[in-house]
Order: C-alpha cells, then structure tokens, then sequence
C-alpha cells in the first residue's frame, strides 16, 4: 500500500524547504538570540530531522513495504522519527507556556522568560526524548511477513504484548499531558485576550492586535488538534485491538487500516509549524522576510505574544 507516498513526499520537500529557511533566518539573520528564538530553532531542528527521516519510509511505503535498508536502519529510522515527533510536540507545548506566562502573567514573566530558563528547558525536553525512545532500539526490527521483509512500526506481532505498556506510556507522556497543557495554555490565553478585546473598544489598534493574535492562538490550537490527537487515537486503539482481540480479524484490519489512513496526517505538522511562526510575526517583517533574504537587514523573527498592558507582538 502506497497510500501515504505523495503527501509523504509533499511534506519532505516542504517541511525540508520550510525548515531549513526557518533555521537560515534565526541562526544566520538573528541579532540576539532571546528565549523566543531558542525554542523557536530547537523546534525547526526537530522537525528537520523529522522530515529527514521520511525518505527510507516513502521508499518502502512505495515497494509495499518492503524494507530494503537492513535491521540497523531500520531501528534507527524508527528512533529518530519518533524521538523528534516527542520533540516537536514538546517544544510546541514550551512556546505554548512561554506565550501563556507572557499573556497572563506579564509581571512574573519578566523573571521567568530569561535564555537560561531556556536553554535549559530545551537541553532537558531533548535529553527526555531520547530517553523515552530509547526502548525503540529493542522493539523495533525487520521481519518477513507474507514472503516480504518489512520494518516493523512498533513492534513484531509475537512482541505486543510487552510493547503495549510501553506503547502507551509513550501515549500518555508524549502526547496526552503536553496536549493538556497545550490545550489549558490556549483556552487561558484566548479568555484573557477575548475578554481584553472586548474591554478595550475604543482603542482600535489596540483591538486589532488582540484579534490578530486570538486567531493566531486559534489556529495553533487547531492544527495541533488535527495533527497530533487522531494519530494518538487511532494507535492506541490499534494497539489495544492487537493485544486484546487479535483473533477478530475484521476489527484489526479495520483499525490497521485506519491508522495507516491517519498516519500521514502526523507529518504535517513539520510544515505547519514554521509557517505558523513566519505568520505569526509583525507584518513589518513578514512577507516571508522578503523571501528571507531580499534585504541585509539583520532582523530577528518574532512571536506575537500580547499582555493586557501590550499593544503590539514581542520578541
């Protein structure tokens, strides 16, 4: 089945272009690396190395799942896909506290917003992640199934009944609490910005900033919901089908099936993310930085983050 190969091979060339430009413009056009900027290129780095882990799997989606590249690569491939999806979300969930504590609390956001606090958020989110994909190196390996030798996604059949409290382990650190905290963040925000806008008719501009960021808020959200939470649901119910009623075939093939359908929706967000930010930011700035390097202006990119006593987006 080689359903997912086209949108697998659009998010490559996108999610590969989009973050590569992303990082060209933070590392090479940035003037003063603020906390903003640090999670920002940790975020593009893994989702690079998300996408460049997306060839060997459109290749073998493309010959039926055959798995040409041997059981080394085919364990590391697994460990880097996974460990820097952990990480994207992850990282979305610390912009998503940064902006949170910008918004709703601007006086202790002075004292927490600092580089350090950042640097070491990132260092430790990576660090984490490896260490929850860790256990990927021992589940994870090739097989022959039906004369063809695949790369197993998660595990071998003979091997989930061990995976599966693994499995969901990483469902619920890698994806249902940073979700939650996501998910609170957003709501918080958009009250205090809704109930901002709404408090402050009179000063138009002022209005019209709060607006512009509720909806980017709203988007955000959003495309996190789309991304992540139907690739979580239908793996986990995946995995509790293989384990639990692994002689209802009709039932497995179903949620086989279903999983592999939403399982190219998970990549796209590599590609939504740094459009997101590129948008996100002062239209002075915009237009795509002038295609990133029209002018040899130094700029700095930033994220629209507005307080009750703000009137424009921060850096």
């Amino acid at each position: 089945m080689a359903h997912g190969v086209p949108i697998y091979f659009l998010v490559f060339l996108l999610g590969l272009s989009l973050n590569g430009a992303l990082l060209w413009c933070v590392i090479c056009r940035t003037r003063r690396w603020s906390n903003t900027v640090i999670y920002l290129t940790n975020l593009a780095v893994a989702d690079l190395l998300f996408v460049l882990a997306l060839p060997p799997l459109i290749i073998s989606d493309a010959m039926g799942n055959f798995w040409p590249f041997g059981n080394i690569f085919c364990k590391t491939v697994r460990f880097v896909f996974l460990v820097n999806l952990h990480c994207s979300i992850m990282f979305v969930t610390c912009v998503s506290v940064h902006r949170f504590i910008g918004v709703c609390y601007p006086i202790a956001a002075v004292r927490l917003r600092t580089r350090k606090f950042a640097i070491l958020a990132s260092g430790s989110i990576w660090i984490l992640a490896n260490a929850e994909i860790s256990p990927t190196f021992v589940f994870a390996h090739t097989g022959v199934i039906n004369n063809i030798t695949v790369c197993f996604e998660m595990t071998g059949p003979t091997q989930f009944d061990v995976f599966f409290p693994y499995g969901l382990f990483l469902v619920i650190a890698g994806f249902l609490i940073p979700f939650l905290v996501v998910v609170t963040c957003y709501c918080s925000m958009i009250k205090v910005l809704y109930c901002g806008a709404a408090d402050c008719i009179s000063n138009t501009r002022k209005q019209r900033v709060r607006k512009k960021c509720l909806y980017t808020l709203l988007t955000v959200c959003l495309m996190f919901v789309v991304c992540f939470v139907p690739y979580h649901i239908v793996r986990t119910v995946y995995m509790f089908v293989r384990v639990y009623m692994p002689g209802n075939c009709h039932l497995l093939n179903l949620a086989m099936i279903t999983f592999k359908v939403w399982k190219p929706v998970v990549v796209l967000n590599c590609c939504v993310n740094p459009l997101i930010y590129f948008c996100s930011s002062h239209p002075k700035r915009l237009k795509f930085r002038a295609w990133l390097w029209r002018r040899n202006k130094r700029v700095e990119p930033t994220v629209c983050l507005v307080s009750k006593r703000s009137e424009g987006c921060n850096p």
